[in-house]
């Protein structure tokens, strides 16, 4: 008799590309949910960054509310704090977000 290692037959090889096919539609699916929002998001906060005014409430990553009163050319804002009108210089880049006029 033959030995089994002579009778089995040689499988025919598969097509790389759809190896890859599962990590490509991985790296897909997390493009789409996570990257894709994100810079959504990102784009939306440099916008606003770029659109404040005097006037403007703004909240602070450190959760202080005020108005913007003066925005200087080194890229800080003058914000008065209620309810003793504090100023308070801040970086733009530490605006948060805008509030709205139901919150004040």
């Amino acid at each position: 008799m033959y030995p089994s290692f002579l009778l089995q037959g040689t499988q025919p090889s598969s097509n790389p590309v759809l190896g890859f096919l599962p990590i490509l539609l991985i790296f897909g699916i997390f493009y789409f949910l996570l990257f894709l929002p994100m810079q959504r998001q990102k784009k939306q906060q440099r916008k606003m960054l770029a659109n404040l005014e005097p006037g403007k409430t703004v909240l602070t990553s450190g959760g202080i509310i005020g108005t913007v009163t003066m925005i200087n050319q080194d890229d800080t804002l003058i914000i008065r704090v209620k309810p003793d009108n504090l100023k308070i210089q801040i970086a733009r880049s530490a605006v948060s977000g805008l509030v709205s006029d139901e919150k004040k």
